[in-house]
């Protein structure tokens, strides 16, 4: 069934070659309303009577609240747990996101973590402050034949597995349905299939977590899950902070229950000055924050023109989220 867009409102600060991409797709037929995403009266004036929502970040529930014809909303980002409110779901409105836009490089980052923490690049630095020439890798070995279980088979799961898979690694995942499956994973499980984590945590060399944030996967990573790792293996955290439970996390590094660590993630952002991970010598972190791709705007507007054509066709969006990802830990 075809579904008519009347009336847009957009929090996108694109202008030139970028807002004529938009308005294309949109058609002259289209009311658009627009203004600063942290224009919050504005923003809610705009969007009261629209049918579409295209924001630069997220929908508050103030926001949400106020609109009353709301059918659509895209947040051009990728994770939208903060959009993932129950009222969403309960209206029945259409919550897609720019997921996978920059999975290249969010895939390469991961990669820059783990060889930081193969080649311990903490201790590296500080032997070259101090002048001094030590082998540091008589007792390690590189990612070649390492097993990286990866935990969360979306667009930047699967190129990740790609490129896993050109290091020379065996490559594990883990789903939440058969459709997400990849050809780049050796062996996956499947949490539609009544699968767990378990066996993925307890084989591999290094966890990777690239998984959604919702109530499902709230501090997946906890102490009963930190405790089936290897005592030799790595976590590296890609998704979201509340995906782990960082003071689970903390007491595993510090008692050697995992080797190590990174994360670009954190419950807070930025990550409080007291927190007790900035010490931590077998810890890695950088500030939620990734090289772009060559032009992340265009990248994003490519989803969501996509998704204008299949709005009005009536067919299924890209980077649809369901009541299955909704996310109240931090209502």
């Amino acid at each position: 069934m075809e579904r008519e867009i009347k009336k847009v409102f957009t929090s996108l600060p694109h202008s030139g070659r970028h807002w004529d991409i938009l308005i294309e797709a949109l058609g002259s037929q289209t009311e658009i309303a627009r203004a600063a995403h942290d224009d919050t009266a504005n923003v809610i004036n705009g969007i009261k009577d629209a049918d579409t929502a295209i924001l630069a970040g997220d929908i508050s529930r103030e926001v949400l609240d106020a609109s009353l014809c709301l059918r659509w909303v895209h947040c051009d980002h990728s994770g939208v747990n903060n959009s993932a409110h129950p009222e969403i779901f309960q209206r029945g409105i259409f919550l897609t996101s720019s997921a996978g836009r920059s999975a290249s490089v969010l895939a390469e980052h991961i990669f820059f973590l783990m060889l930081s923490l193969i080649y311990n690049s903490r201790l590296l630095e500080q032997q070259q402050r101090d002048h001094n020439w030590n082998n540091l890798y008589r007792e390690s070995r590189g990612l070649y034949s390492k097993t990286i279980g990866i935990i969360g088979m979306g667009h930047t799961g699967k190129a990740l597995a790609a490129r896993a898979k050109a290091f020379g690694m065996n490559v594990l995942g883990y789903a939440r349905s058969i459709q997400s499956a990849s050809p780049g994973a050796d062996r996956m499980w499947f949490a539609d299939n009544g699968d767990t984590i378990n066996e993925l945590l307890a084989q591999s060399d290094i966890v990777v977590l690239t998984v959604r944030l919702c109530d499902e996967t709230y501090h997946l990573i906890n102490e009963r899950t930190l405790a089936l790792m290897k005592r030799t293996a790595y976590l590296v955290n890609m998704a979201r902070g509340a995906v782990v439970d960082e003071n689970a996390l903390y007491k595993a590094l510090l008692s050697k229950t995992i080797a190590m660590a990174a994360s670009d993630v954190f419950t807070q952002e930025p990550l409080s000055n007291d927190s007790p991970l900035w010490d931590l010598p077998n810890f890695v972190l950088t500030p939620h924050c990734t090289p772009e791709v060559p032009d992340l705007a265009l990248s994003g507007l490519n989803i969501i023109c996509e998704n204008i054509r299949r709005y009005r066709e009536g067919k299924e969006l890209l980077n649809c989220l369901t009541a299955r990802d909704v996310y109240t830990r931090n209502r």
